[in-house]
């Protein structure tokens, strides 16, 4: 009896272990789709404001980046010199997992030309 006991309580102790080892490996992969989406803003074409939205190959993740103008050179009269604005560039990457909806969001600062 006592063995039963004690071969159970390892069983789950394994178990939730390799739960969180899955669900660190699905928040790291979340991490490189929001990396990819921020490094590739402004990248291919001008930055502008906006949305975007996709999903990664594997379609496993489920990402919407925004670009919105920095609010300190949103007004063009405050452009800096060369007509350089500073734009707020933000990611949100959604999965479902075993425990359920989860989502990561990462944000940076991008400056761009503006014509």
């Amino acid at each position: 009896m006592l063995l039963s006991v004690v071969l159970v309580t390892v069983f789950e102790i394994f178990s939730k272990g390799m739960s969180r080892a899955g669900d660190l490996d699905d928040y790291a992969q979340a991490l490189v789709v929001a990396q990819a989406q921020l490094a590739s803003a402004g990248f291919e074409s001008p930055l502008a404001e906006g949305a975007t939205a996709g999903e990664s190959e594997d379609g496993r993740y489920q990402w919407a980046t925004t670009v919105t103008a920095d609010a300190e050179t949103a007004d063009p009269s405050r452009l800096v010199q060369g007509g350089y604005r500073l734009f707020q560039v933000e990611t949100r990457v959604t999965w479902r997992s075993a425990l359920g909806d989860r989502a990561i969001a990462l944000s940076t600062l991008q400056i761009a030309q503006v014509k």
